[in-house]
């Protein structure tokens, strides 16, 4: 079977718009000022910067106790995610044709796992893995390869599909897989590699490979 290895964050889930509307409350919950949500959204950098810097940064901003901001960080974006209709289709769709959907995210556990479980995508792969599990980050060879290990499936053929350019397409890169680079409507600034194909969106994403082929 064909293997579809598919991130999670800003791929097949808004990671931004979750983060944003956790935030959102955050501030209103502790009276703070709407405008501060845009700090904050630059603060976070699509949860690019580490958890730890970006709790320092806000209790030393709003002086409040760290068990709010923790709280914010842990379980924020988890509880506000959701699944779109046209990924979900996306999804169900590539596993009629026999494709082996798996999803290959960085991140913890414990947060990647309840996005997962909190949208009913555990019920449309065939499996995940976490870097944090496997001990290896994207664009890692390693963690692609325990996808597909977790799977029972061959690399060889593979489409990786995702937002970063880092990540997701020199990932592909590395491992000789064709890839989808989910543009989000933002235009492609690297220089020196592309993506096999652009999408707007994850559920399209997952269609160009499907119909691609491996």
């Amino acid at each position: 079977m064909p293997l579809l290895l598919i991130d999670l964050d800003n791929t097949l889930v808004d990671r931004d718009a979750a983060f944003r509307e956790a935030a959102s409350g955050f501030l209103a919950e502790h009276a703070l000022p709407g405008t501060e949500l845009d700090w904050l959204t630059t603060l976070d950098a699509s949860g690019y910067t580490p958890r730890e810097d970006v709790a320092r940064a806000m209790v030393e901003r709003y002086a409040l106790p760290e068990a709010p901001v923790r709280r914010l960080l842990d379980d924020g974006v988890a509880e506000h995610v959701t699944l779109t209709d046209a990924t979900r289709r996306a999804l169900v769709g590539a596993r009629a044709h026999g494709w082996t959907c798996v999803i290959v995210t960085n991140g913890r556990v414990a947060q990647q796992e309840r996005k997962i479980r909190g949208t009913g995508l555990d019920r449309l792969v065939h499996a995940w893995v976490v870097s944090e599990a496997v001990g290896h980050k994207k664009p890692a060879p390693e963690i692609f390869q325990a996808a597909a290990d977790a799977a029972g499936a061959p690399l060889h053929g593979a489409w990786v599909i995702g937002d970063s350019p880092h990540a997701d397409i020199r990932g592909a890169i590395g491992i000789d897989a064709r890839s989808v680079w989910v543009s989000g409507g933002r235009l492609w600034g690297e220089a020196g590699y592309r993506p096999t194909r652009v999408a707007p969106d994850a559920a399209t994403a997952i269609r160009v490979g499907v119909h691609e082929g491996p």
